[in-house]
């Protein structure tokens, strides 16, 4: 009797034929007998390494062997989940996600049993944003970790949890979580629809879905925040937020959010709010010192010299006597060489990356000076950028900051000083046109919102934050009650 495509067989020998036909005799799939006592030979079939060989050991074979009967196919299995199906295609994906399936002689239906079982990586600290008072646990590559991560930071009903599948080629579940009482749900239907329509192989990571799914594919900026902190991801559901959680990455993606949201840590809101708004201020100082100290630099140099104290031009004059390269190629150059640097540093191993980037970076810039290459001047802005840089609390901003500097440094050497004007007046004329996920990506700045004023560039009291950010067009503006400056709340 021959098989019908496409469908489970009842001889179990055309089932395994057309699995082994559909995997091309892959060596890593499994076909295991059951014999039983009383009945007929069953047929187990499983991924090596993508199954727990001690769940299947103790619930699903030992249970069969003890109870499986010739009269009547009971499955006295004792795993989690069950199912059934008598879709060879069905039964093909769920092979590759981890399942055994079960066949059994003169039946048609094909049973399914949950035993994933995968290497995972046990919870440990954020690598990127760390944090000195908040938490230190950070995401790892199982959604359903990552999930209930975050119900520990939201015990309540109204978190609720939407998946989507993506992938024709390696299907991936994407989980929008929210907060059902709070968030926009015209937000919610832009999410789905965008990631509804999405056809592709596979999103392998958040940032391969941030790229296909933000508003402007062609700004440098980041539309959607990506954090590796389940605090993080928490707060921003409980502001009335959409956190989606991509299976098999270590991050999650947030939206809508705005452009001070990049600018905002987790250890904000766990020190003193006087010194977290110092702090919040000198992000922003980094920010402009980063994004323009060496446009500055190339543009007084060469066309606003006069504007520069006279023991200061004087000082720079006998640094730059030896120097035979106009101030834009110098900057260029060591501009360049920091770039390297940098990315030498994150690509070798951490040890090493880190004693490439402080030696190299002191043994380059002194023996430049000395050759008489750059200025010691020069030296001094490249340091001062690069600090800056790292103080951006947000990976992807620091990214479009640092590629953002180079056309600054155009701009600055053909124009002078009024083209870094220009060119920043253009920067914050692209900033306040983004949208994230349909808002405004400036706010509370562009459109001003004075309500959300209070959680930008300074970080006021938490007592006096009683609603939340309208940005993200909220159902309840409400997120505490009377609370005051004595404790507690009103009386």
């Amino acid at each position: 009797m021959s098989a019908q495509q496409g469908k489970v067989n009842e001889q179990m020998s055309a089932n395994v034929q057309q699995l082994q036909s559909i995997f091309s005799q892959a060596p890593d799939l499994i076909f295991r007998s059951v014999d039983t006592p009383n009945g007929p030979e069953a047929m187990l079939v499983y991924f090596d390494g993508l199954v727990d060989l001690n769940s299947i050991n103790n619930h699903v074979l030992y249970p069969l062997i003890e109870g499986l009967s010739s009269t009547e196919y009971s499955l006295p299995v004792t795993v989690g989940n069950v199912e059934s199906t008598s879709d060879m295609s069905q039964v093909e994906k769920m092979l590759l996600n981890g399942k055994s399936v079960l066949f059994l002689p003169g039946s048609t239906e094909a049973y399914i049993f949950d035993t994933c079982g995968w290497p995972q990586r046990s919870i440990t600290d954020p690598s990127i944003e760390t944090s000195v008072k908040g938490s230190h646990q950070g995401f790892v590559e199982t959604a359903t970790q990552n999930i209930s991560l975050i119900r520990r930071y939201i015990p309540n009903r109204e978190l609720k949890i939407k998946q989507l599948k993506v992938g024709a080629r390696g299907e991936n579940t994407l989980s929008i979580m929210y907060l059902r009482d709070v968030a926009d749900p015209e937000v919610l239907q832009e999410l789905t629809n965008r990631i509804e329509g999405l056809d592709i192989d596979n999103v392998i990571n958040t940032g391969e879905l941030s790229e296909l799914i933000e508003d402007d594919a062609y700004s440098p900026f980041p539309q959607l925040l990506m954090t590796e902190r389940p605090d993080s991801a928490a707060s921003h559901i409980l502001q009335g937020r959409y956190v989606v959680v991509v299976d098999r990455s270590p991050s999650v993606l947030i939206g809508p959010v705005t452009f001070v949201s990049f600018f905002q840590s987790v250890d904000d809101y766990s020190i003193r709010w006087i010194n977290a708004s110092f702090i919040r201020l000198l992000r922003f100082f980094a920010f402009f010192i980063a994004l323009f100290l060496p446009s500055m630099y190339i543009a007084f140099i060469t066309f606003n010299f006069e504007v520069i104290p006279i023991q200061l031009i004087l000082s720079v004059a006998e640094s730059r006597e030896r120097v035979p390269f106009h101030p834009f190629l110098e900057a260029f150059i060591m501009e360049v060489t920091l770039e390297m640097m940098r990315e030498a540093g994150i690509r070798l191993p951490a040890p090493i990356g880190q004693t490439v980037g402080l030696v190299g970076g002191i043994i380059i810039g002194q023996t430049a000076v000395q050759a008489g290459i750059v200025s010691n001047i020069m030296v001094i802005v490249v340091a001062s950028t690069a600090i800056a840089s790292f103080i951006i609390p947000n990976f992807d901003m620091g990214t479009a900051i640092r590629f953002l500097r180079f056309p600054m440094m155009l701009i600055a050497f053909l124009f002078g000083f009024v083209g870094i004007v220009c060119g920043a007046m253009l920067l914050i004329s692209h900033l306040c046109s983004l949208t994230s996920l349909g808002a405004a990506y400036g706010s509370p700045l562009a459109p001003v919102r004075f309500a959300d004023m209070k959680d930008t560039f300074l970080r006021f009291p938490l007592w006096s934050m009683k609603t939340r950010p309208t940005g993200p067009g909220p159902q309840q503006l409400k997120r505490q009650g009377g609370n005051t400056p004595e404790g507690g709340g009103s009386k």
